[in-house]
């Protein structure tokens, strides 16, 4: 056999054992019965997993070919010559191989994996296809950890075969050509690029890496922060020669399954970023205070689209923006959208949500507090409280205005940030007037869309309106106000993860003329609804599901979606149910919503 087919022959060994279960079965007898399981040593810790009598025969079948294919592995590569390291002086850009790549991967070989690490993986181990794969999202998702992930799995024989570029802005296309051709001559056949956006001819120029090196069997993964970018690369130069994956919207359960931090309100708190979990990932939140929040806001997004208008040579896709962008305007352009989105979400709040609850409900559970009992609620007039912090922060919005913004401006600000995943809009739709339509935009990243909320009401409560106020009256005011910002804002998560996850079906708010469904999930194909109340409770109260037992809305429903198929509160108490009612703990739907 030649050494080329032997290599091969390595391989493909290497990749049909790593489809193959490790460890061996195990029997325990218990009360005279037989039980069977499998075992294996995971992150130097055993585990062990229960097999189905049905499934045990094919199991010891697996294991044994697995280890028929290491035996075989394992003389082959006694026969291999041992692979020689990378000239690296021979290489322009920053180049990173062998030990290098596996000293790079070690801190993360025990993290726990995102989602979509799958659909990398997939890639990389499988078959080529003459396509380009493209890791792409806003900074802190978790991309260039996903990549450090697939080199700590990678056997030697396969690490041999890596590479991992790190692009900077001075690097060209030329540059890369050049280290990419004398990759190809020593062997490589995994090369990761990150930061590819960073070369100023890099969108003109990224057919290169599909239509030579991508055709020629070697696996491309480019990553980096420019979404916008890399959406330009796809629409003029790859079209269908590339594979995309974003990285952007992390959902509640990758949030608490990767990063192991469990709670609705932790995600709302800080939810959006893979940059909080202690064990896991970063201890700084990226949204722990106004500050950080500003900085992402700044470097993520604004710069994110000014990089794209600087280096993208189709003028056309940035028409009005142009201007603002000459001018040195952009940025503080863009950061005025996103605030003045989250500053009328807090408007929104203050005028509709408030009215919504009962205050008397409140009042009640304060004065009977445990902890903290207080009857503050008496005492305060939060109508005009909250009718004082309405005004103020609509005047508050026209002090802070930097740059005159017009409407196209504002929309055309807005059709990017929804490119990037940043928001999304979900509909808003009206019963019996069925012409009337309308929607609200969500951010997809909360903790962003809360700290500014917090911040915003902090400053507010500051205000010389409120110095009449006790320290006391004042906590407990913006504790109330915050507390009606987390409702809406759970509404809000509630709804895009679940219009995320049923792409078939039709999910929006639907408005009455008193009252509302927070969620209907309409499924067009079997001409049926579910009727949903989002509350940002602990509690069952009878309250809570007074519109979802209106028989009116229910009729007017039933005759616009067919028949209703199930009532829901989702809320953060105990799962029940209620008079016919399904109260869910709001943490276990999101979680088991795929």
């Amino acid at each position: 056999m030649e050494l080329s087919e032997m290599q091969a022959r390595a391989a493909e060994l290497e990749q049909q054992i790593s489809a193959l279960p490790a460890g061996s079965v195990t029997k325990k007898t218990v009360r005279g019965k037989d039980y069977f399981y499998h075992r294996w040593t995971e992150n130097k810790k055993r585990r062990e997993k229960f097999i189905p009598a049905d499934e045990l025969e094919n199991f010891r079948t697996q294991i044994e070919r697995r280890k028929a294919l290491e035996q075989e592995l394992k003389v082959l590569k006694k026969q291999l010559p041992k692979a020689k390291p990378a000239n690296l002086s021979a290489f322009t850009t920053n180049v990173r191989t062998g030990e290098a790549l596996r000293s790079f991967a070690a801190s993360v070989r025990d993290y726990r994996r995102r989602e979509c690490f799958r659909q990398l993986h997939d890639i990389v181990y499988g078959e080529p296809q003459d396509k380009v794969f493209i890791l792409y999202g806003l900074r802190r998702t978790g991309k260039t950890t996903m990549i450090r992930q697939i080199f700590a799995e990678m056997s030697d024989t396969q690490l041999a075969k890596a590479a991992f570029i790190q692009i900077t802005a001075k690097d060209t296309l030329a540059d890369v050509n050049r280290d990419l051709k004398a990759l190809e001559a020593q062997g490589f056949r995994y090369v990761f690029l990150d930061e590819v956006t960073l070369m100023e001819d890099f969108i003109e120029g990224a057919a290169l890496f599909s239509d030579v090196f991508a055709a020629c069997g070697m696996k491309i993964v480019l990553s980096g922060t420019d979404s916008l970018g890399f959406l330009f690369t796809e629409d003029e130069q790859l079209y269908d020669r590339c594979i995309l994956l974003h990285t952007t919207f992390i959902p509640y359960r990758e949030f608490e399954s990767v990063l192991g931090i469990h709670g609705i309100d932790e995600y709302i708190r800080y939810g959006g970023t893979m940059s909080l979990g202690g064990v896991h990932y970063n201890e700084t939140s990226t949204f722990a205070s106004k500050e950080s929040t500003d900085e992402y806001v700044d470097t993520a997004i604004a710069r994110n689209i000014q990089h794209s208008l600087r280096c993208y040579q189709y003028e056309g896709h940035f028409r009005h923006l142009r201007d603002l962008y000459e001018k040195g305007e952009l940025t503080s352009a863009i950061n005025r959208v996103v605030e003045d989105i989250n500053h009328r979400f807090t408007l929104e709040v203050l005028a509709q949500d408030w009215k919504s609850h009962d205050l008397g409900i409140s009042a009640s559970n304060l004065r009977r507090d445990r902890t903290n009992p207080t009857d503050i609620l008496d005492r305060v007039d939060l109508a005009a409280v909250t009718d004082s912090l309405r005004k103020l922060l609509e005047i508050r919005n026209k002090a802070e205005q930097t740059v005159k913004l017009d409407d196209v401006h504002a929309a055309e600000i807005k059709e990017y940030l929804d490119l990037l995943d940043l928001t999304r809009e979900v509909d808003v739709l009206h019963l019996p007037d069925v012409s009337t339509k309308s929607s609200r935009t969500v951010i997809a990243q909360p903790g962003l869309r809360y700290a500014q909320a917090d911040a915003l009401i902090r400053s507010l409560l500051l205000d010389e309106t409120f110095s009449a106020l006790s320290l006391t009256e004042r906590t407990a005011v913006q504790q109330r106000i915050l507390t009606e910002i987390k409702g809406r804002m759970l509404e809000d998560i509630v709804l895009l993860e679940t219009k995320l996850a049923n792409p078939k079906k039709q999910v929006f708010v639907l408005q009455f003329p008193v009252g509302e469904f927070d969620m209907v999930v309409f499924d067009p194909e079997a001409g049926s609804c579910r009727i949903f109340e989002i509350k940002h409770s602990e509690e069952a109260v009878p309250q809570q599901c007074r519109h979802l037992i209106d028989e009116q809305k229910c009729a007017q429903t039933e005759h616009r979606y067919g028949p209703i198929t199930g009532k829901f509160v989702l809320y953060r108490g105990e799962s029940q149910e209620i008079d016919g009612i399904q109260y869910q703990n709001v943490e276990e739907y999101l979680r088991n919503l795929a």
